[in-house]
């Protein structure tokens, strides 16, 4: 009987150890956090090239720019073929390296404290944070976040209410309306992430 208890006593430590594990790989807030983080960190000691690239693996490492991608793009994605695809993404993550490098440079005189997390019907998340500066007001910046099997990562920021996604479909959709197909597109994005 001791052995019996001795077993079921290790068994709960071990249930409630890996439930901690587990809540704490899909806490929605952590890539939020480890942007911020990261940001700050590059902001301080790096610059130029160096910044951007380092930038884009914080960006690799907590946005999930595939979904970003198919969502912006919307019903335009199934026109694209496999190679436009993967084209697409691979340069919208170069570009938006170096846009989100101007954008979330400023984080880096701010501390961000996350605020809050809503679960969302769609099965995301609603990271809502405050990003503060000595002296300074604070600016409220909402973070979607999803987990398509990579665990959770961000596919949105809005800052001030603007969503950088909506901003950014709504270009896309008026380039590709401009052109009528996606290719200049991507032709475009490619150039961008090549100045």
């Amino acid at each position: 009987m001791p052995r019996l208890f001795t077993v079921v006593v290790a068994a709960v430590a071990v249930a409630c150890l890996s439930t901690g594990a587990v809540s704490a790989a899909t806490d929605p807030g952590q890539p939020v956090r480890s942007v911020t983080e990261g940001v700050r960190q590059i902001s301080s000691t790096g610059d130029g090239a160096t910044r951007e690239a380092a930038i884009a693996r914080v960006l690799h490492d907590n946005f999930d720019l595939g979904y970003m991608a198919r969502a912006a793009l919307g019903a335009h994605w199934d026109e694209a073929n496999a190679q436009q695809r993967a084209r697409l993404v691979a340069a919208l993550e170069a570009s938006e390296a170096r846009a989100y490098t101007e954008r979330l440079g400023m984080l880096a005189n701010y501390s961000v404290t996350v605020d809050r997390v809503t679960a969302r019907a769609d099965g995301g998340w609603t990271v809502d944070s405050s990003a503060n500066a000595a002296g300074g007001m604070p600016i409220k910046l909402a973070w979607d976040v999803r987990d398509s099997g990579q665990g959770p990562r961000i596919v949105d920021v809005k800052v001030a209410g603007v969503s950088l996604f909506l901003t950014r479909q709504s270009e896309f959709n008026a380039y590709i309306r401009k052109t009528g197909s996606i290719e200049p597109l991507v032709a475009a994005l490619e150039a961008k992430a090549n100045r």
